[in-house]
């Protein structure tokens, strides 16, 4: 219910003004491990597991925040995708998207792949055609009666 959960991230680089830029990995017991590194302005990646075809997370301070979705996953149909409000979202010739927002706290994506859009237009398909059987006699003794 609000509750910080950490989790476990690989590949994690720090960039910026420096090269290689240096930090500290810290796990103090029975706490998340921690990165640390010196004041200053700097890009941190790394890459971590998706669950849900959700990805959310919360920081302390604001900060800008970059997503990028490789060509498999989308977020452009409302009915299956949403994106935190405030979010510029950029679709490239490689069919990657970025999600940028600008000094936020909070963000969320909900994203798809092709295998959920069709399954979406699939059930929609059936349905108009259950929709036009059960209107159809209707439809027919409308007509008789005139």
């Amino acid at each position: 219910m609000g509750e910080k959960v950490a989790i476990s991230v690989g590949n994690v680089n720090l960039s910026g003004n420096c090269s290689p830029c240096q930090f500290n990995w810290s796990k103090d017991w029975g706490r998340p491990s921690a990165i640390t590194f010196l004041p200053g302005n700097y890009t941190v990646s790394y890459v971590a597991p998706l669950k849900d075809n959700t990805l959310q997370a919360g920081y302390d301070n604001q900060y800008n925040v970059s997503v990028i979705l490789p060509a498999e996953l989308d977020v452009r149909n409302p009915l299956l995708a949403s994106i935190s409000p405030g979010a510029n979202v950029t679709r490239f010739a490689d069919n990657t998207t970025l999600i940028q927002w600008n000094k936020i706290r909070t963000f969320e994506i909900r994203f798809y792949d092709q295998w959920r859009e069709q399954l979406l237009y699939l059930f929609g398909n059936f349905w108009i055609i259950i929709a036009i059987v059960l209107l159809l006699p209707f439809l027919l003794i409308m007509k008789r009666s005139e």
